[in-house]
């Protein structure tokens, strides 16, 4: 049967310009046309029409439904996508509630809580990731070893913000937020390792994970064991550590050496650390690591050992 775009109009309820839009634009195309001019459409555009109304309610665009209309993607493909989101906007809300039910219970609001409520509504979970994807991108900048380990790093540096988050955790998603778009930052991130990534390549980066992770493993030991970085006990293993970075780096595990390595800790920018601490804070772990803490002992005993060193050419 063929109805008029006015007959189709009281069918479905829908306003005739809504369907003529909707023809005009081919989500709805129409079946045929009278001699006269007008449009005609089937039981099939009936259906259908129901079909794109029923999408519109759920928040689909219209270019989404044509896309659909033309088999360029399927029913379940976009049912997914559009459950996916919903999900995304029902925790964005929880936490949302969380912060207006915590303020209101403390009473007395402030600017302060204002300020994480806008924060919210600034950086969701997709404008973080985003972020992080840009941060690393101008990290890596064109040295390609150095941007496929930021890549592995990836999803360990994307935060996941609890539904019903602390004021705390709101408070360090705010400052991670704030570091991942700090310029400043990514330049000396760029600066710090350029002339390390300038002279690697992906056939020595499997080698050196691998001695990173021993050399972690050695201090973290260390660390554990309650062995203090600046006495004589700690002298043989930061020594040992400093053997396996020479071998990385083609070069003697002398005095050279290790001061070359106590300055690159004693210049590594804090922030970097601060990262990983405002990470912790969101995700509510322990802090610091216990990665963290083995760097932390390295560079207190290679300070211990280089000073140990110099003393040493004091008295030669």
């Amino acid at each position: 049967m063929d109805y008029t775009i006015g007959a189709l109009a009281k069918l479905t309820g829908l306003p005739v310009k809504t369907i003529r839009y909707y023809s005009d634009i081919g989500v709805l195309p129409e079946h045929d046309r009278t001699p006269a001019g007008y449009r005609l459409y089937t039981d099939e555009d009936r259906a259908r029409l129901e079909l794109i109304r029923t999408l519109r309610e759920l928040g689909l665009d219209l270019a989404t439904i044509q896309a659909l209309g033309s088999s360029q993607i399927s029913l379940t493909d976009v049912l997914d996508l559009h459950l996916r989101a919903v999900e995304t906007q029902i925790g964005a809300l929880r936490r949302t509630r969380a912060v207006l039910r915590a303020t209101l219970e403390r009473g007395d609001p402030t600017d302060e809580d204002l300020r994480r409520l806008h924060a919210l509504g600034r950086v969701g979970a997709a404008d973080m990731n985003r972020l992080v994807g840009e941060f690393m991108g101008d990290v890596a900048g064109d040295n390609a070893s150095r941007a496929r380990w930021l890549a592995c790093l990836r999803d360990a540096m994307v935060p996941t913000l609890p539904e019903e988050p602390t004021a705390e955790q709101l408070d360090a998603w705010l400052e991670l937020t704030e570091l991942l778009t700090d310029e400043d930052f990514r330049a000396s991130l760029r600066a710090m390792s350029s002339e390390f990534w300038e002279n690697m390549d992906d056939s020595q980066q499997e080698a050196w994970t691998a001695t990173n992770q021993a050399v972690t493993e050695t201090a973290m030991a260390a660390a554990e064991g309650g062995i203090d970085p600046e006495s004589d006990e700690a002298l043989p293993i930061i020594d040992r550590i400093v053997e396996l970075m020479a071998g990385n780096r083609g070069a003697e595990p002398d005095p050279a050496l290790r001061a070359s390595i106590l300055k690159s800790y004693d210049e590594h920018d804090p922030r970097a650390e601060y990262y990983w601490e405002l990470m912790a804070r969101i995700h509510g772990s322990p802090w610091p690591a216990p990665q963290t803490i083995a760097h932390q002992w390295m560079h207190r005993a290679l300070r211990h050992r280089v000073a140990r060193d110099a003393n040493a050419g004091e008295t030669t």
